[in-house]
């Protein structure tokens, strides 16, 4: 399915994806928080929003792959690789995201901004992406120890709502699954990531 600029929603939806990934990668800060990630990660500005903590351990180098379920996009299914860095940035308001991925569902890169929105009383971010201009906006809220992401956009004349859940499975490791919605229809399994730092 193409917007009148070309772009394909499977290639939108595959950054946002990466994007909310390594946002999604803080759910398990206040737990994975060690000597370690205190010496890497710099520390915070005294002005910073105490939720930006939830997310300082993410500040480092991860490893990780996306499978995608089989859809009208995959037939097949298939499995992309990729790595992604992540600094805090300005007086640690907030987090700075570069990534890249390949494999058969194509070539991705972009950048993830993330920040705490005061106002708001949510996470933000704001995807760029190699397959789409402009930024996707997405609002994030933690449920338990999941952090649950939403974001809708349209893609020519169809909507899209997006819903991404991740969840800690170990030290150092977290699954993330993203949904998706078109037009209204029920949600589906997009794709699912697992990520390791290194």
């Amino acid at each position: 399915m193409e917007n009148k600029n070309g772009l394909t929603v499977i290639a939108a939806l595959t950054v946002v994806l990466l994007g909310v990934t390594v946002l999604l990668c803080g759910t398990a800060g206040a737990k994975l928080q060690d000597k370690a990630s205190k010496q890497t990660a710099p520390e915070a500005a005294p002005h910073s929003a105490p939720e930006m903590e939830k997310l300082k351990f993410y500040v480092g180098e991860w490893d990780y792959t996306e499978t995608y379920g089989k859809t009208a996009a995959y037939p097949n299914g298939g499995t992309n690789t990729g790595v992604y860095s992540s600094k805090l940035g300005p007086g640690g308001n907030s987090l700075v995201n570069h990534f890249y991925s390949q494999g058969p569902a194509g070539d991705f890169e972009g950048l993830l901004v993330m920040t705490w929105d005061p106002k708001e009383k949510a996470y933000k971010g704001y995807a760029f992406g190699n397959a789409f201009p402009g930024a996707v906006v997405e609002t994030g809220q933690f449920d338990g120890d999941t952090l649950i992401y939403r974001s809708e956009f349209s893609m020519g004349a169809t909507r899209l709502a997006l819903r991404n859940t991740t969840r800690l499975v170990g030290p150092g490791k977290l699954v993330s699954e993203e949904f998706f919605s078109a037009g209204g229809a029920p949600e589906v399994l997009f794709v699912r990531v697992e990520a390791t730092k290194r």
